[in-house]
């Protein structure tokens, strides 16, 4: 079942590649700063670096001894990373290839976890990946301890596409892409929630265990989130993009206390949504360049910006990427978003009542010569919970996408960790 909704709100958006021919925002750079306790070591983006590049991060905690939890992370065609809380790679996974050589090879681009679903007859924390080149969903059980490393692949062999009809679809890669899990406290079921890359729409799949120990999935629906905007002059506007391509969602997270999905369509701002599916989508907030119109120049591949007539939000420069959610004991905390484009986060009120009112922003910036900010920042993950003597507040975790120094004109990435308490003091 596919709910296509048809929202009229007051703004419009521009396109991605807009968002780097408009100056940064004055007020930036009155934003505080913290600095990462450490960083990965860079992924290179070539043959020689396995097409590594770092996207998204999760982050796994070992109730056992929080000391030694985990941060589990994708690299898309360089599969997926596991680091120790020094930053230290402890597994690298390959993502699987294609059918055939001809054929799109895998490309993991999101994760997030699933605590104790029951698999093989006892409660099992799971690692649940998009594969955005085989436009399928991986999943890997979470073992601390096992020998050759934590995650072992327990996707089951009959797994069918996301989004694509056939093999031909897949290669044209309107894929799965963003990806956020969540567990119905009523139910007990769990589910992932994917988006569709160049396309608005999120699929709802429910994650099932199979008597093999294996977990497969099943769709439940899908929503379409708006690809064009009304403006208060009366004019309609589709954001600026290659042609075919619609403004797609990436970053999402779910409050597990109420069941809310959270959901960052990339040049248009982020949306508030039942996790199930279901009911009228709100946008909490919008970005800068909402409303700004574009036109498409096939020869550069890009977009050359209009006038702004004003109707964008204040907070956010696109792409909006990376969701994150802080949660506290007494319902409050955070939803922090990655203002791609000005290279900051933006902390809103985690409670619906207040409207997910706006709370603070921070950057992460240099500590040294050697350790850098983050900047661009497509992933970011955190956790409210002690996590041994390193991180006795929490950790936030986050994509860099401008790994430096790099290596020559090699592109590199890496993921920056981050004291949560240091984070949540920059918003008070």
């Amino acid at each position: 079942m596919t709910i296509r909704l048809a929202v009229r709100v007051s703004t419009l958006v521009l396109c991605t590649t807009l968002a780097g021919s408009l100056a940064l925002p004055a007020q930036a750079s009155g934003i505080p700063a913290v600095h990462a306790k450490a960083e990965t070591a860079p992924l290179f983006d070539d043959e020689a670096g396995g097409n590594a590049n770092a996207d998204d991060p999760a982050i796994w905690r070992n109730a056992a001894d929080p000391g030694r939890s985990l941060v589990i992370a994708t690299a898309k065609q360089g599969g997926l990373r596991v680091y120790d809380l020094e930053a230290r790679q402890v597994q690298s996974l390959p993502a699987p290839a294609g059918p055939s050589v001809a054929d799109k090879p895998g490309r993991f681009n999101n994760v997030d976890l699933v605590q104790g679903l029951g698999l093989g007859g006892a409660p099992a924390d799971l690692a649940v990946v998009s594969d955005r080149g085989n436009d399928r969903l991986r999943i890997y059980r979470i073992d601390r301890d096992k020998p050759g490393g934590p995650l072992t692949d327990v996707t089951d062999p009959g797994v069918r596409p996301v989004f694509s009809a056939d093999q031909a679809e897949i290669n044209k890669q309107k894929t799965a892409y963003g990806l956020a899990t969540w567990t119905d406290r009523s139910t007990g079921r769990s589910y992932a929630l994917v988006s569709q890359r160049n396309r608005t729409r999120i699929a709802m799949l429910e994650l099932i265990a199979t008597p093999a120990g294996t977990v497969d999935y099943r769709q439940v629906r899908t929503l379409d989130l708006p690809s064009t905007f009304r403006l208060p002059n009366g004019t309609t506007w589709t954001p600026c993009a290659e042609p075919g391509e619609l403004p797609q969602v990436e970053g999402m997270v779910v409050d597990p206390a109420d069941g809310t999905l959270y959901a960052g369509q990339e040049d248009v701002g982020i949306w508030r949504i039942d996790a199930g599916l279901t009911g009228t989508p709100v946008l909490v907030d919008k970005v800068r360049e909402y409303g700004v119109p574009g036109t498409y120049d096939e020869a550069t591949g890009k977009c050359t910006p209009g006038a702004d007539p004003g109707y964008g939000g204040r907070r956010l420069t696109a792409d909006v990427e990376g969701l994150a959610l802080v949660t506290e004991a007494d319902g409050d905390g955070y939803l922090l978003a990655s203002s791609q484009g000005d290279n900051t986060f933006v902390a809103y009120d985690r409670e619906r009542d207040d409207d997910n009112e706006y709370e603070g922003a921070f950057r992460i910036t240099a500590a040294s010569t050697t350790l850098d900010g983050s900047e661009v920042c497509d992933g970011a993950a955190a956790l409210n919970a002690p996590l041994g003597s390193r991180y006795p507040h929490g950790l936030l975790v986050v994509q860099d996408g401008q790994e430096t120094p790099g290596d020559g004109d090699r592109e590199a990435t890496g993921f920056k960790f981050v004291d949560l308490g240091d984070v949540l003091d920059a918003i008070d």
